[in-house]
C-alpha cells in the first residue's frame, strides 16, 4: 500500500500511531518542518532528521515557480533534489494562490494567478497541481482545494466547500492509485459544524488514504479553532491519519494533539529563529531583547541542541542576532526545531502511558511561569 496507519494507543482523544510511507515511517503525533522551496531554511537534512523529524513539507507552488517542477523531476524528483532520503509530504500550493488575492482569478476549471516573483502567467487546477506533486515525487501529496480567508459568511463558506470537495474528486482521478504515493483529501467547511461534517462525508465516500482538516488557522483564533477541533477530527475515519494544516505556536500544538489531530505543519519554529525568537518550555524568548545582553546562561538548560548544549550563552545568542550574523538565525533555527521535536515526542511518551491530561497540566503550568529572571 502506499500508505498505511498503525494506531497504537488513544489517551482521550489524543493518539499515538505511525504512519508508513514507501521512504519510511513517521511517529505521530507529528509536526513537520516547512521546507517551502525544498530545503528548511538554515539547516541540512541531517540536522532536520537530528531534531526529531520523520517528515518534512515541500510547497507545490514555490517550486513550481522555480526551479520549476519539470526540472526537479529530470534532476531525480525532490528527495535526489533537496538531499531529504526521509518522507516528503507537498501541499497542493491552494492556499498560496488563494492568498494571492488581486493577483488571481478562481474559476471551476481552477486559478489563474501572477506569479509574485516575476509576474509572469500561471495556471493551476486540481488536474495541474496533481501532476506537479507527481513530477516532485512526494511521499503524500495534498488534493487541491480553496482555502477562504476568516470571518467569513456562511454562503461564501458553504460554496467554497462545494467546490473544494468538487476539485477533490477531480483530484484522486487525476492522481490515480500509484503504488508508493498517497493523496489526502482536505475538510473545508469553516466555522460550521454542518458544512464540517458533510465536506467529511464528500471525502469518505471519494476515499482518500488520509485527510486533513484545512481552511483553519487563517484568522480566526485559538478558542474557535479548538472549537472546531472539539468535533472535526472525529468526523474523519478513524482508520486514517488525520493532518491539520498550518499549525501552529506550541499550545496550539498540544491543543490539536489533545482534539485528535496526528499531524501538523507550520513555519513558526524556523521563521521565530530567523527574527530572533528562541520557543521554549517557559514560552518564548526574545534574543532581541537587550536583558539578554550580559546573560552568560544557555537559552534553555538541558536541551540538547547546539545552540544550548554546544556552549553558546544568550549573551551570544543575542550579540549574533543584534549584529544580523548568519549562526543567529541557524542555531535559533536549530533550537526551535528541537524543541517542537521534544515537544511531540513526549507527547507521544504521555499518551502511550496514559497520562497526556496531567503532562497537559504540567505543559501550562511550566509556561505560565514565564522566563527566567534577568542576572
Amino acid at each position: 500500500m502506499a500508505l498505511t496507519f498503525d494506531l497504537k494507543a488513544t489517551d482521550g482523544a489524543a493518539r499515538l500511531g505511525e504512519v508508513g510511507t514507501a521512504r519510511g515511517v513517521v511517529r505521530t503525533p507529528a509536526f513537520m518542518p516547512v521546507g517551502t522551496a525544498g530545503t528548511v531554511k538554515g539547516m541540512l537534512p541531517g540536522q532536520v532528521r537530528g531534531t526529531g523529524a520523520d517528515i518534512v513539507l515541500g510547497n507545490t507552488y514555490h517550486l513550481m515557480l522555480r526551479p520549476g517542477a519539470e526540472r526537479v523531476a529530470r534532476l531525480g524528483g525532490l528527495h535526489r533534489f533537496s538531499g531529504w532520503e526521509g518522507p516528503i509530504l507537498t501541499d497542493s500550493g491552494g492556499f498560496q494562490v488563494m492568498s494571492l488575492a488581486g493577483l488571481r482569478k478562481i474559476t471551476e476549471e481552477g486559478v489563474r494567478f501572477a506569479s509574485h516573483v516575476d509576474g509572469t502567467r500561471h495556471f493551476l487546477s486540481p488536474e495541474r497541481s496533481m501532476e506537479i506533486q507527481a513530477l516532485l515525487g512526494s511521499d503524500i501529496a495534498m488534493c487541491f482545494d480553496e482555502c477562504p480567508a476568516l470571518p467569513a459568511g456562511r454562503d461564501r463558506i458553504a460554496a467554497s466547500m462545494e467546490m473544494s470537495m468538487r476539485w477533490a474528486a477531480r483530484s484522486r482521478e487525476a492522481f490515480g492509485h500509484p503504488g508508493d504515493r498517497a493523496l489526502f483529501g482536505i475538510q473545508q467547511g469553516g466555522l460550521e459544524e454542518d458544512l464540517r461534517r458533510e465536506s467529511a462525508e464528500r471525502l469518505r465516500e471519494i476515499g482518500f488514504e488520509g485527510y486533513a482538516v484545512g481552511g483553519l488557522a487563517v484568522g480566526e483564533g485559538q478558542e474557535a479553532m479548538f472549537g472546531v477541533l472539539d468535533h472535526a477530527p472525529a468526523q474523519l475515519p478513524a482508520n486514517r491519519p488525520r493532518y491539520l494544516m498550518g499549525v501552529g505556536k506550541p499550545d496550539d500544538v498540544v491543543g490539536a494533539v489533545k482534539r485528535g489531530i496526528d499531524m501538523m505543519d507550520c513555519v513558526l519554529p524556523t521563521r521565530s529563529g530567523r527574527t530572533g525568537q528562541g520557543w521554549t518550555a517557559r514560552g518564548m524568548v526574545n534574543l532581541r531583547n537587550a536583558r539578554h545582553r550580559d546573560d552568560p546562561r544557555p537559552l534553555e538548560e538541558g536541551c540538547p541542541c547546539p545552540a544550548c548544549a554546544g556552549g553558546y550563552s544568550r549573551a551570544f545568542l543575542h550579540h549574533v542576532v543584534r549584529s544580523k550574523e548568519m549562526i543567529g538565525g541557524m542555531l535559533l533555527t536549530w533550537h526551535n526545531l528541537t524543541y517542537y521535536g521534544r515537544l511531540m515526542a513526549a507527547m507521544r511518551g504521555a499518551i502511550g502511558a496514559g497520562r497526556f491530561a496531567d503532562w497537559e497540566r504540567g505543559f501550562h503550568a511550566r509556561r505560565a511561569e514565564g522566563d527566567l529572571e534577568p542576572v
